[in-house]
């Protein structure tokens, strides 16, 4: 299969050497520093390049934020055969777009980012196939997460966001919260150090890509959820209330079961 990839990013990269050996694989940059390391695959910077390449998929790895538009732009240049193909961590506005372009299209979401998973070993991550998708991306996609050993999971695109803005959101906000009041500490102990680690490799992610997951429709009911928490803990502990914190925490450990 003729596949291009659009972007050299992390994922762009990470998905070029994880079909590049199966595939005819071309990667499309606009900035060409980003491909210095790109081997075993076409390196293209013009979309005549693409017209001439026909691929047969087109697998969009783009910032967040420009997703659609690296769609828009690319389509005049495809074959009509073509399959659209995103990994795009929120669908906002995807499924619209789908609708109206007039390709077919396969919509994921991997569960791992170069960020914190390990990419060399991957059996534990997760990976979402959005169930409108074509029959066939679909089917292409899982093969290609099987070999990963990934578990896969099948959502609408609501329920994908519903799974988002509880999954990455909770996480994502708790994480910020801590980050917004920590302060220097000369001794840290263990446990403040791994979550130092944790917000600092949440904030080396895009702007953009915070901001849309925690504008997910969805959140502010998650939001609520952790206010609910804190504002219960901060009385528990307000009270010094012993049996009331052995409750809490009993709760807190059936959750993690």
């Amino acid at each position: 299969m003729k596949i291009l990839i659009l972007g050299a990013g992390k994922m762009g990269s990470f998905f070029t050497d994880l079909l590049s050996f199966n595939h005819n694989v071309a990667v499309l940059e606009t900035n060409p520093e980003r491909m210095r390391f790109i081997y075993n695959a076409l390196r293209f910077t013009d979309y005549k390049q693409v017209e001439e390449f026909a691929p047969d998929m087109v697998i969009n790895c783009v910032t967040l934020n420009y997703t659609i538009q690296a769609f828009r732009d690319v389509i005049p240049y495809l074959p009509q055969t073509c399959i659209l193909a995103d990994i795009a961590s929120v669908k906002t506005g995807l499924k619209e777009f789908y609708q109206e372009c007039g390709f077919r299209f396969v919509s994921t979401h991997p569960m791992f980012g170069p960020t914190f998973a390990n990419l060399g070993n991957l059996q534990t991550e997760n990976a979402i196939i959005i169930k409108e998708s074509d029959y066939l991306g679909k089917v292409f996609f899982k093969d290609l997460f099987n070999t990963l050993k990934l578990n896969i999971c099948e959502y609408t695109f609501e329920g994908h966001d519903e799974v988002v803005a509880y999954s990455l959101s909770i996480p994502f906000a708790s994480t910020l919260v801590f980050a917004s009041i920590m302060k220097h500490q000369d001794a840290p102990g263990t446990t403040f150090k791994k979550h130092m680690a944790i917000a600092r490799g949440l904030l080396s992610e895009d702007d953009y890509l915070l901001t849309e997951i925690l504008f997910n429709p969805n959140t502010p009911a998650q939001l609520e959820k952790i206010i609910d928490e804190l504002t219960r803990l901060r009385t528990i502990v307000e009270k010094k209330d012993s049996a009331e914190m052995k409750c809490f925490l009993d709760g807190v450990r059936r959750n993690l079961e």
